[in-house]
């Protein structure tokens, strides 16, 4: 997901720098932008390391370029930083993503305002129809987001999950109960070859989240891409743990993702979880979410909280990550700045 926490009021002089290929100074800049932005805005929410900040700029997103900026007062302290995400993929190469924050110190200057206009001049020429960011619910991110036009198209309820709280016991009941004519395996990192296929096709089950108003498109999954997808975890530094329920008949009926970020200091984070719509209704995603904690438990015990996103109106996934200890800690809302097509 993206994010913004900019807010503008007084208008100040500011320089904005294109970034090609950012320098190990403008990666140490950009960190402490967004450190200081995060943890102002999310004190709950640890804020990323050096690594990872480097890693973002200069390992991009599958199927996809970046372009960035930075922003500087007339002294040259960087107080401001954009990044846009440009969807190359069939089906989402009409779409934008943005992550935009401002330093606390340093807002209500214009900055937000003079790096989003970039960011929009930037999908106009790159005939991008749909540029999409998140903001944290009542924080100047959305404010920033209404008053430059951008319409609410997604509520978000962000989950933690303390795995030191968790009933042990609890969890290897329900992984153990089974699931008739199902078998759960796990993987580190790229899927075995032998259920590369089958996991490529359990994949397009995301397909059918709630998205609520948002224009995210679609994604075709094959082995070629799974393997891609999970170099660039890895290419990142990060650690891509996968369970899956697999069906007698081969079929990947349902699975579960967890990354590991380089220097999270205990912290994961949720990425997929999905049910192929034929092998709903089985409890499967409660099964492999509780398989994927009774694995932290036995193979990472220094993870300490899981963090994930629901929609709000994803009824069920909240209500497994409920059944299994998840609590509420913050929301978030994705917003969407429609751009007219040349």
């Amino acid at each position: 997901m993206s994010d913004v926490s900019a807010v503008s009021d007084v208008t100040e002089q500011v320089h904005l720098t294109a970034l090609r290929q950012p320098s190990v100074t403008d990666a140490a800049a950009w960190h402490r932008v967004v450190a200081a932005a995060v943890a102002h805005d999310l004190p709950a929410v640890p804020p990323p390391t050096p690594g990872q900040i480097h890693a973002q700029l200069t390992k991009p997103a599958l199927d996809s370029q970046q372009l960035m900026w930075l922003a500087a007062a007339p002294d040259g302290t960087v107080t401001g930083v954009a990044a846009l995400r440009l969807f190359s993929s069939p089906g989402q190469d009409h779409l934008a993503e943005l992550r935009l924050h401002v330093d606390p110190a340093h807002r209500r200057h214009g900055t937000g305002s003079q790096l989003l206009a970039a960011v929009v001049a930037a999908c106009r020429t790159e005939d991008r129809r749909s540029l999409i960011t998140e903001a944290t619910a009542g924080g100047p991110g959305a404010a920033f987001c209404d008053r430059w036009g951008f319409r609410r198209v997604l509520d978000l309820d962000h989950l933690v999950l303390d795995l030191r709280r968790v009933d042990a016991r609890r969890i290897d009941e329900l992984c153990d109960a089974g699931r008739p004519g199902y078998r759960l395996t796990g993987w580190t990192g790229t899927v075995p070859d032998e259920l590369a296929d089958a996991f490529a096709a359990a994949k397009g089950a995301m397909n059918d989240m709630p998205v609520g108003d948002l224009d995210y498109g679609t994604l075709r999954w094959d082995a070629d891409r799974v393997r891609a997808m999970a170099e660039v975890v890895s290419g990142r530094g990060d650690t891509l743990l996968t369970v899956a329920a697999v069906h007698d008949d081969g079929t990947v009926a349902g699975y579960t993702e967890v990354v590991l970020p380089q220097g999270g200091a205990g912290w994961a984070v949720q990425y997929d979880t999905a049910v192929v719509p034929a092998h709903r209704g089985h409890g499967l995603g409660v099964w492999v979410k509780a398989a994927m904690l009774r694995r932290l438990r036995a193979e990472h015990p220094h993870v300490a909280t899981i963090e994930t996103d629901n929609a709000q109106d994803n009824v069920h996934m909240l209500a497994v990550n409920r059944r299994l200890g998840f609590e509420i800690a913050w929301r978030t809302h994705e917003y969407q700045l429609d751009l007219p097509v040349h």
